[in-house]
């Protein structure tokens, strides 16, 4: 674990609760703002992947950080991505560059899955260059993680980490 980063974990909302907000059930989560992205010494963000693509909620979300942008406020941020589908061929690739395109036009530091550890060419199943990801199996997220892609994940996570800390600790010395 890396020292002096602590993970804050939020959600953004549902297309259908966007769309229904009058309606909105009891939120039980923390959704995610532009404040916390702001905030953040480093992101790693997922999405499951819908015919090779992000989630259009987080879609919309993202869409709506062109404040951000025009500040500067991610710039040399690191950031992570990472996905699941139904199948090893359901556009997990796709997914993750999508939601990588704005992080870049953001000016944010991409932090993929290196080959070093040797995980990637032996799995199966989920983990890519990208980022972390995982085969679900059909029936909507019934399978467990393997072990390679929950080594995968952690990797790309401390990754992250290290980093952000690094990038932190240059940031208070200069």
């Amino acid at each position: 674990m890396c020292t002096g980063m602590t993970a804050r974990i939020r959600t953004v909302p549902s297309v259908d609760d966007l769309i229904n907000t009058g309606k909105q059930k009891k939120q039980t989560v923390a959704f995610a703002t532009t404040e916390d992205l702001a905030d953040c010494s480093g992101l790693a963000i997922g999405s499951p992947t819908h015919f090779g693509n992000m989630t259009s909620g987080l879609q919309y979300w993202l869409e709506k950080t062109s404040g951000l942008w025009f500040s500067g406020a991610l710039v040399n941020k690191p950031a992570a991505v990472f996905t699941s589908s139904a199948s090893q061929h359901g556009g997990q690739e796709t997914t993750l560059m999508n939601m990588i395109n704005p992080l870049m036009h953001h000016g944010m530091l991409v932090v993929g899955v290196t080959y070093p550890s040797g995980h990637l060419v032996k799995t199966q199943k989920g983990g890519t260059p990208y980022g972390a990801s995982h085969v679900a199996g059909e029936g909507h997220g019934d399978g467990a993680l393997t072990d390679l892609e929950h080594t995968i994940a952690i990797e790309q996570g401390k990754r992250l980490a290290e980093i952000a800390s690094a990038l932190g600790k240059l940031n208070t010395e200069g």
